[in-house]
């Protein structure tokens, strides 16, 4: 009976800070991020994103004198999209940024502001939700190759809460957002 109380609670949890991180970005960024189909489940296994390079956004999490790192994963057309419209470009070159398989300075730099702000998304939901939860910080960002599992500080085996949304940039396709964070930060 626990397991399902849980998962319940790992669901609720993720339905937060993905929304949290959509509101966020929208009003940063002045575009429309919606999020939808929230899943959660518990696993002793980092994910990897399938079939695109993603750019894995790493936060720092505290809780009580504990650090936990997890990890926000987005396909890196999405990332450019967002780097893209963190530093105001237009929406004809931000389509065409899209396509590029390398970063540049200037993205770099706006990748590592987006995860400031997701970090900071992620503080306000897990202040609000865990008690023993001390503060959330960005650990900065890497991209991380097809199918591969992102690189964290994690020692295999523990149980991770693994949760996944579909996420939408604007006018452009749904994809899949995947947030990794470690069980135990909630208990």
């Amino acid at each position: 009976m626990a397991e399902g109380i849980d998962v319940l609670n790992d669901l609720e949890l993720a339905r937060g800070l993905f929304g949290r991180m959509a509101a966020d970005l929208s009003m940063i960024l002045d575009r429309e991020i919606e999020v939808q189909d929230f899943r959660a489940e518990r696993t002793a296994r980092r994910v990897a994103g399938e079939g695109l390079v993603h750019i894995s956004f790493k936060l720092g999490i505290q809780v009580q004198e504990r650090s936990h790192q997890g990890c926000l994963l987005v396909p890196l057309p999405e990332a450019m999209a967002l780097a893209g419209y963190m530093m105001m470009l237009p929406d004809d070159v931000v389509a065409q940024e899209r396509a590029r398989s390398e970063l540049e300075a200037p993205f770099k730099e706006a990748l590592l502001e987006i995860g400031k702000f997701l970090a900071g998304a992620c503080d306000t939901v897990l202040r609000r939700t865990l008690t023993e939860h001390r503060s959330t910080h960005a650990d900065g960002c890497q991209g991380v190759r097809a199918d591969v599992r992102p690189a964290l500080a994690y020692r295999e085996g523990d149980e991770l809460i693994v949760a996944r949304a579909r996420a939408r940039i604007h006018e452009y396709e749904p994809f899949e957002m995947i947030l990794m964070l470690p069980a135990p930060i909630v208990g």
